[in-house]
């Protein structure tokens, strides 16, 4: 059974297909955010450290941290900002982290500043991007986030887009690096935009799962990109690509419709044993008044709408 292991300091949790759901939070971002960017850039970090509490609180397996406030100079500027975000997160809270960036220096900088062993989002399947990264993958031994587009772009075909994921798990191999370590973003296409993506995604999924054997992940809210009320879409959507073999997201853990999801699916896929987390979770549940919506967040970078690079890869914002 493929099994991934990422570790802050303190604690070590297990992407796998036996395991409950890992939810990546993606919150720690400021793609999409004007108000937090500036913050950011001029050394406030109050909203960095209340999103990483709440969404600890809210459930988060893991927190996805992203410094990349603007495209200038980018090799300049993101490697010591995302270093100071790291720093400060793993001051708050004892749960793994994924490091979030295209800039290889960012990357580098961020290995040697976190704790145990964190995720690296991400990879692509551009010769250059493995030259660069899977070196740095291997020498400090940590699972790598790998992307299905290369030069050629982000395909409409699911069958490129495994082709592309294989080609990233065969050339880690020529670095050493296991297929275990390899969390596959199969790229979710919107499905507002393309019918058939989540018939797409599923297929996809299911052969990432069967004959590379790898985990998986995502930018969830990339599904409901320009449709009204995106959350019921994402609600619906998390349980099926729990069932098509998905072990993981980035995503809001702050969504409460959506953090329900996740845990109905643990339970219905049997890793939440004797429903212990269902039941310790929501024994006391009120609902909610009828009609009673919740207000969004501002901005919401998924891990999704993104980017430069590799995370230019992921198409909306959450």
């Amino acid at each position: 059974m493929t099994r991934t292991v990422v570790a802050s300091a303190t604690k070590e949790i297990i992407i796998g297909f036996d395991q409950p759901f890992c939810v990546i939070g993606e919150r720690i971002n400021p793609t999409g955010r004007k108000k937090l960017a500036a913050e950011m850039v001029e050394g406030n970090f109050e909203t960095v450290k209340a999103d990483a509490l709440a969404q600890v609180a809210a459930g988060a397996t893991m927190l996805d941290i992203n410094a990349g406030v603007t495209a200038v100079n980018p090799n300049e500027t993101e490697p010591p900002l995302l270093v100071k975000t790291l720093e400060i997160v793993q001051g708050l809270t004892d749960i793994p982290l994924s490091i979030d960036s295209s800039v290889t220096e960012a990357i580098k900088a961020g290995l040697e500043t976190a704790k145990g062993r964190p995720l690296v989002n991400s990879v692509t399947g551009e010769e250059e991007k493995l030259e660069a990264i899977l070196p740095l993958i291997k020498k400090y031994d940590v699972p790598v986030v790998a992307i299905s587009n290369d030069e050629t772009g982000i395909s409409e075909d699911p069958d490129v887009r495994f082709a592309v994921a294989k080609k990233i798990v065969e050339r880690a191999a020529d670095f050493g690096i296991p297929a275990h370590d390899i969390v596959v973003d199969p790229l979710v296409m919107p499905i507002g935009a393309m019918g058939t993506a989540g018939l797409q995604v599923f297929k996809l999924l299911r052969r990432l799962r069967d004959e590379l054997k790898v985990n998986t992940t995502c930018g969830l809210s990339n599904v409901s990109f320009g449709l009204p009320h995106r959350h019921g879409i994402n609600a619906g959507f998390i349980p099926m690509v729990i069932g098509a073999g998905m072990t993981s997201a980035i995503m809001n853990p702050c969504r409460p419709q959506e953090m329900e999801a996740v845990r109905a699916a643990n339970v219905l896929n049997g890793t939440d044993p004797n429903c212990q987390e269902w039941i310790m979770t929501y024994r006391d549940h009120k609902p909610a008044a009828a009609g009673a919506t919740a207000a969004p967040a501002e901005g919401g970078a998924s891990s999704g709408g993104r980017r430069r690079g590799g995370r230019a890869a992921r198409l909306s914002a959450g």
